[in-house]
């Protein structure tokens, strides 16, 4: 098997797209284009690991292939809004990455390849993909708008020398355990758990899977925004509480989006924190796989499960071509190649994620206890983000009610109910109109 070349250390040359130009990339004319532009998402320690990875796999392809693919990781921060002014203005890239939790947003653009039955024969057909990526790919009953291309899920990472220290025996299962542990680490200017309260996306993932748990949605059932609701608010407040009540999150959590709280747990300032696949950034920042341990994420008490024991949100990547690209042979080849089995297990791998791909993810590589947290989670206890066209706005607007209660609790303003349902529903009134 042809191992990723991740570790090959000098330069990197790479061919970057810095600005978005016409889509389609190629650069030749005619039917069979040598040019494929290709938008990364940022999945590793930074950019330069990002390019790093990914560089030699697309020069094999090109080998391959033929078919050079320009490259550009995009920071997380810039991705959305990147891709939707491609999507209004007709100027983007070949093939790109999305979260999977905009599947049904950009589907409804109509910018997106609709991957039919004769687009997933060209890469192996559907049936290759787990089914719990696939519920990530659009919205029911249409087409999906993307092919999942790495799996992830959140668990709950523990600072073994800091559990130690503090006289904890085990990584706690339910939230009361999480917070009982949090005091007992939180002393001498550290903290019990670290959050990223400035990352609009992350706190979506949190509170979602908290509404879950209290028995609640942000949408109803025929998808219109439902914020307010008693469960809502409470897994909102739940949230905040670690910081504003419980106080085993650090203030300066409040201003945290770029992986700080991964940055503060591997420098022994955090003893827990809830993440998806962090393996590769907590290597990056100096700490040794026996330095950390992984366990469920938590949950009211009992089990992960279904409904109210739902202690994930189905994480992920998903691959998506643009409709208008000149040269969609070129794109469908692109798209089967990262699918393989091979790349699928070479990427996963050195992102520390799990295939989404049957075969693929049945690898020896994937074996590893902390994977194997991951794939029970994906298998039996984590459920999809509302696949409605307004689940970006939603990221978006609750995303960033939630990081202005976190800011009101960094300063020691009140966070109460009441607080939390007029932020929602000012949220809620920030959504478009149907």
């Amino acid at each position: 098997m042809r191992r990723i070349r991740a570790a090959v250390t000098g330069a990197v040359t790479l061919s970057l797209v810095l600005t978005a130009t016409a889509c389609g990339g190629g650069e030749d004319s005619g039917s069979s284009p040598k040019t494929l532009t290709y938008w990364a998402s940022n999945q590793g320690a930074s950019l330069e690991v990002d390019k790093k990875v990914l560089q030699p796999e697309l020069d094999q392809f090109e080998k391959e292939t033929g078919i050079k693919v320009k490259l550009e990781v995009i920071p997380w921060s810039d991705l959305l809004n990147r891709i939707l002014t491609a999507t209004t203005s007709g100027q983007g890239p070949d093939v790109l990455n999305i979260g999977n939790t905009w599947s049904a947003s950009l589907q409804s653009t109509g910018a997106l390849l609709p991957w039919d039955a004769k687009n997933f024969g060209a890469i192996g057909g559907k049936d290759r993909f787990v089914d719990s990526a696939l519920g990530s790919t659009g919205a029911p009953g249409q087409d999906p708008a993307a092919v999942p291309l790495y799996s992830m899920a959140y668990a709950l990472y523990y600072n073994k020398k800091m559990f130690k220290d503090a006289g904890i025996a085990q990584p706690p299962t339910t939230w009361d355990e999480v917070a009982e542990a949090g005091k007992k680490l939180t002393k001498n200017g550290n903290a019990g758990i670290g959050v990223e309260g400035s990352n609009l996306s992350n706190n979506i993932h949190q509170v979602f899977v908290l509404a879950k748990q209290h028995g609640a949605d942000f949408f109803t059932a025929d998808g219109k925004p439902d914020f307010t609701s008693d469960g809502a608010v409470a897994a909102v407040k739940q949230y905040v509480d670690l910081m504003a009540v419980q106080k085993i999150v650090a203030p300066g959590n409040a201003e945290y989006a770029q992986n700080q709280s991964l940055s503060d747990f591997a420098k022994n300032k955090t003893g827990m924190v809830l993440w998806q696949t962090p393996s590769q950034t907590f290597s990056a920042q100096g700490m040794g796989p026996d330095e950390w341990g992984v366990a469920p994420a938590p949950v009211p008490s009992g089990k992960p499960g279904t409904g109210k024991q739902t202690n994930s949100m189905v994480a992920g990547i998903n691959l998506a071509v643009f409709k208008n690209t000149k040269n969609l042979d070129g794109a469908l080849k692109f798209v089967k190649y990262m699918t393989s089995d091979e790349e699928q297990i070479a990427l996963n791998k050195a992102y520390g994620s799990v295939p989404p791909v049957k075969s693929a993810q049945q690898d020896a590589a994937f074996a590893d206890p902390s994977l194997a947290v991951i794939r029970d989670t994906l298998a039996t206890s984590a459920a999809a983000l509302p696949q409605v066209p307004e689940e970006s706005q939603f990221e978006t607007v609750v995303g960033t009610a939630v990081k202005e209660l976190f800011a009101d609790a960094a300063a020691s303003r009140p966070v109460t109910t009441e607080s939390v349902r007029a932020k929602l529903e000012k949220a809620q009134q920030q959504m478009p109109k149907k």
